[in-house]
């Protein structure tokens, strides 16, 4: 699984992000995608037999290895780091980054730190006071390939969290979605 942080983080780590209407994308299959407003994982499970997640990495790292896009969103204090990727029937379909201040893993938040294999979004979209605001995209591809990415800030009992997915070539979004 460390190939996926070699290969995909710095894609994310060089994205042009851009506001959606810049891009023309709402109203498209890409868009109804990259603009989900609810758990991501949640749509994920409705296209496929088996959704998995794959935790690669967790650590706490320092408040200095934000960016300032970043310390903008959610502050500037240390934080968890937690690299998964989200399957789909086995196939990988994102690459997600989330960056959690430790001043979010406070109160009944504190389980964020445990969650291992669980899909974040099960945890965020669960709690009423759940939701996603801060909403970025960048097609970070070739001309060729595109690959998407978006990034959102999420808030769980206005605490906040700044999630970026990386959408892989497998993923649905790319084709007919279909129902399983």
């Amino acid at each position: 699984m460390s190939e996926f942080k070699q290969l995909y983080k710095p894609l994310l780590d060089g994205a042009n992000w851009q506001q959606p209407d810049q891009l023309g994308i709402e109203g498209t299959e890409i868009g109804h995608w990259l603009l989900e407003q609810d758990s991501l994982s949640r749509r994920f499970q409705r296209h496929c037999e088996a959704f998995t997640v794959s935790l690669i990495e967790q650590v706490k790292i320092s408040h200095a290895a934000l960016t300032n896009d970043e310390r903008a969103l959610i502050g500037d204090e240390d934080c968890l780091l937690r690299k998964v990727v989200l399957q789909g029937d086995g196939q990988p379909w994102v690459f997600a980054r989330t960056l959690i201040p430790i001043s979010t893993l406070t109160g009944q938040e504190r389980d964020l730190e445990q969650l291992g294999e669980m899909p974040l979004g099960f945890r965020v979209f669960t709690d009423r006071s759940g939701r996603r605001d801060a909403l970025v995209v960048a097609d970070v591809g070739t001309d060729t390939q595109p690959l998407w990415a978006r990034r959102s800030r999420l808030w769980i009992n206005e605490k906040p969290l700044l999630v970026a997915e990386l959408f892989l070539a497998q993923a649905p979004i790319y084709g007919k979605e279909k129902q399983c």
